[in-house]
C-alpha cells in the first residue's frame, strides 16, 4: 500500500519591486480625495490664517505695510503641519480596524501602507503649499529668490514635510486610537505659534523667546524666509537641515519600532 503525502505548500510568490509601494500610495491618494474635510483643513485654514493675520493683525505688527512678506514662511510650515496630522489618524485608523494584520495572508509588505501614507502626504502638501503661496502672490508676498533659492526653499520645504509626517505616523502608530493619535498631534501643530513665525523672537518675553529660538521650527522659518525675501538667516539653513535630519532619523526608527509591535515583522 502507498502512502499519500501532501506536496508542501508553496511561498507564495512576490510582487515586483515598488508595487506595493505604489498601490498604497494610491490608495491614500484615493483617500485623501474622498475626505473633503481634511482635505480643506490643510489647504483653507492655513490661507484663513494667513488673511487674518495679514488683514487683522499685520496693520498692527508692522505699520508698513510689509507684514505679509514677514508672515508667509510660518504660514508655509503651519500648512504642512496641518496637512500632515491627518496621517497619524489614518496610520492609527488602520491599525485600530486590523487593516495591517489583515495583510499577513498577502505576499506584500505591510510597511508598504507606511511608505504609502509618507509619499501622499508629501504631495498632498507639497499642494497645498503651491496653494498658500499662490494666494500668498495674490494678497502681496513678494519674494526676491532667484529660481536656486526657489528650488532650495521648496526642498527645504519638503524635508520638513517628510520630518513631520513621518512622525505623525509614528505617533499614530504609538496611539490606541485614532482620536488619541489626533490629540497627541495637537502639540506638534502649536510649535508654529512659539516660534518667530508670526512676530520677531525679539518681542517676546525672555523665558519664551529662549524657547522660541532654539525649537526646530525657527530656524526652518528663518531659512524659507531668507531664502524667500533675502532676509539674512546667518547659519540658520545648516541648522534647519540638521534639526530635520535628526528627528527624520528618530521618528523613521521610533515608527519602525512601533510597526513590529503592531503589526510584526515581515
Amino acid at each position: 500500500m502507498t502512502a499519500l503525502t501532501a506536496a508542501p505548500p508553496s511561498a507564495p510568490a512576490r510582487l515586483p519591486l515598488g508595487t506595493e509601494e505604489r498601490t498604497f500610495v494610491a490608495r491614500s491618494m484615493r483617500h485623501t480625495i474622498r475626505n473633503v474635510e481634511s482635505l480643506l483643513m490643510a489647504i483653507v485654514l492655513p490661507v484663513m490664517l494667513m488673511l487674518l493675520f495679514v488683514y487683522v493683525f499685520g496693520t498692527a505688527i508692522s505699520p508698513d505695510g510689509q507684514y505679509v512678506n514677514y508672515v508667509v514662511p510660518g504660514i508655509i510650515l503651519l500648512c504642512a503641519g496641518f496637512g500632515a496630522s491627518s496621517t497619524g489618524v489614518d496610520v492609527a485608523n488602520d491599525s485600530a480596524t486590523g487593516f495591517m494584520d489583515r495583510l499577513r495572508t498577502m505576499p506584500v509588505r505591510s510597511s508598504a501602507v507606511i511608505t504609502g501614507h509618507v509619499v501622499a502626504s508629501l504631495a498632498r502638501n507639497l499642494a497645498a503649499t503651491a496653494i498658500v503661496i499662490g494666494v500668498a502672490l495674490a494678497i502681496g508676498f513678494r519674494p526676491t529668490a532667484s529660481a536656486g533659492e526657489w528650488v532650495a526653499a521648496i526642498a527645504l520645504v519638503a524635508l520638513y514635510i517628510l520630518t513631520i509626517t513621518y512622525l505623525f505616523a509614528a505617533i499614530g502608530l504609538a496611539s490606541g486610537n485614532p482620536e488619541a493619535a489626533n490629540g497627541y498631534g495637537f502639540i506638534l501643530l502649536f510649535l508654529p505659534y512659539l516660534s518667530s513665525a508670526f512676530v520677531p523672537t525679539e518681542t517676546l518675553p525672555t523665558w519664551l523667546r529662549g524657547v522660541a529660538e532654539h525649537q526646530p521650527i525657527t530656524p526652518v522659518i528663518e531659512s524659507i524666509r531668507g531664502l524667500l525675501t533675502g532676509v539674512e538667516s546667518g547659519n540658520a539653513p545648516l541648522v534647519a537641515v540638521a534639526w530635520c535630519v535628526g528627528i527624520l532619523v528618530v521618528a523613521v526608527t521610533w515608527s519602525t519600532i512601533m510597526f513590529r509591535r503592531k503589526a510584526g515583522r515581515r
